[in-house]
């Protein structure tokens, strides 16, 4: 899907706007104490991938609030999301596995923008080991002028080859595991449009106000992936926001 002129400038503002995160980090700060009070996981173990240039310290607050929460977190210990190849696949397909064995049950995926992404396709690598994933502001159509941070992946990564394209049709397919996908309408970064997936039994759309940088801190964010983290995986049910808070959250089709 190309854009309207309009949609592109919106898109831009956006952008500008994105120091905004600013004040979600400083309210995720001031709401830490609690954050850790929202209801408490079953134990099992989460991984969380980085965004594009981030490492583990990025996710490291996040983590903080689940371990708080009773879950096992682990970052993904690759060093800093640069770049992609066969062998990062391998390493982290190589980690969900390790982590499922070690936990002796499967392991949920949370991803932070590019690491939604991966978090998907290593989902669908190896589902046996994967309990749920959920995306943050994930670029999964697979259209790279949907994200403003294209042009700098392709200045690291280079061109994609005729193999990756077709890898990238296949983006938007969700893994066949209970998937949801937050994001902003206001994200200045990735566009919504490539953050929403086809909605099915196993897969949702979840839709907040936040930046781009800051969906990893936002307040309201954690509060989701602690109540998406405690569904039983034998009985996913989506989310339905409660009557206070649809101004808030919404959950498109």
């Amino acid at each position: 899907m190309e854009f309207s002129l309009l949609r592109r400038a919106q898109f831009n503002f956006w952008r500008m706007a994105e120091p905004r995160a600013v004040f979600e980090w400083q309210s995720f700060y001031a709401l830490k104490p609690l954050l850790k009070r929202l209801p408490k996981g079953d134990g099992h173990s989460v991984i969380v991938f980085p965004g594009f240039v981030g490492s583990d310290r990025s996710t490291k607050p996040m983590r903080e609030i689940l371990d708080a929460l009773g879950y096992k977190s682990a970052g993904w210990g690759l060093g800093q999301n640069l770049f992609f190849d066969e062998q990062l696949e391998a390493e982290m397909e190589a980690l969900v596995r390790e982590e499922a064995e070690k936990s002796g049950g499967k392991v949920s995926l949370v991803g932070w923008s590019l690491g939604g992404v991966y978090a998907r396709e290593i989902a669908k690598r190896c589902p046996n080991q994967v309990r749920c994933v959920i995306a943050l502001g994930s670029p999964i159509s697979g259209r790279m002028r949907q994200t403003h941070a294209s042009n700098l992946f392709r200045a690291i990564n280079g061109q994609p080859s005729n193999l990756d394209r077709t890898r990238y049709r296949e983006l938007p397919k969700a893994p066949p595991v209970p998937t949801t996908s937050i994001f902003s309408k206001s994200d200045g970064i990735v566009a919504w449009e490539a953050s929403k997936q086809e909605t099915s039994e196993l897969s949702e759309n979840i839709e907040v106000p936040a930046s781009h940088l800051g969906l990893g801190v936002n307040p309201l964010v954690i509060a989701l992936l602690s109540n998406r983290l405690a569904q039983d995986p034998k009985n996913w049910q989506k989310f339905e926001p409660k009557w206070w808070s649809r101004l808030l959250i919404k959950t498109p089709k």
